[in-house]
């Protein structure tokens, strides 16, 4: 990596950018979401924190609902799926819920940035869904920050 890895809000302000320019519908003057709607009519959410809890990964994950702004008004929606994108090392109780639930894990992504924070390009990565938003990501990242993605199988297990 060349440059410093922008801040995580200014990374997904970007790809969101590279997906409207390729006719993908996102959320604009949203400053608290991130959510891309491809032409199937699905919606791909990007969530990003420091620090998540177990009750509240469950009642994220299982609900897969999600008010979006519309002008000055919300409407809910249905969530296709779901990244969680982290800038230190996940809990690995979140790796092991996904992992060990095949349905959270078709509709759940998890990508481990926090190597390409602390100046690395592999990071980890758990996407086993279908979300072709969730792999335009991979690649935006691949190309656009040198970051390789290795599965979270493929490295060792990380203590948090």
């Amino acid at each position: 990596m060349n440059s410093p890895f922008p801040k995580i809000w200014n990374l997904i302000d970007e790809f969101k950018e590279r997906c409207r320019c390729r006719g993908l519908e996102i959320c604009e003057n949203c400053e608290k979401e991130d959510w891309v709607k491809t032409d199937d009519g699905e919606y791909h959410n990007f969530l990003w924190t420091q620090i998540i809890h177990p009750s509240t990964f469950e009642r994220i994950a299982s609900n897969h609902k999600c008010a979006i702004r519309r002008g000055i008004s919300y409407e809910v929606v249905k969530i296709s799926y779901i990244a969680w994108l982290f800038q230190e090392k996940p809990p690995e109780f979140l790796i092991n819920r996904i992992k060990e639930n095949p349905e959270l894990s078709k509709k759940t992504a998890i990508f481990d940035l926090s190597g390409a924070y602390s100046g690395e390009a592999l990071c980890r990565k758990l996407n086993e869904t279908e979300s072709s938003v969730f792999k335009e990501f991979e690649q935006f990242l691949e190309e656009e920050w040198k970051v390789t993605f290795k599965p979270v199988n493929e490295m060792p297990t990380l203590t948090t």
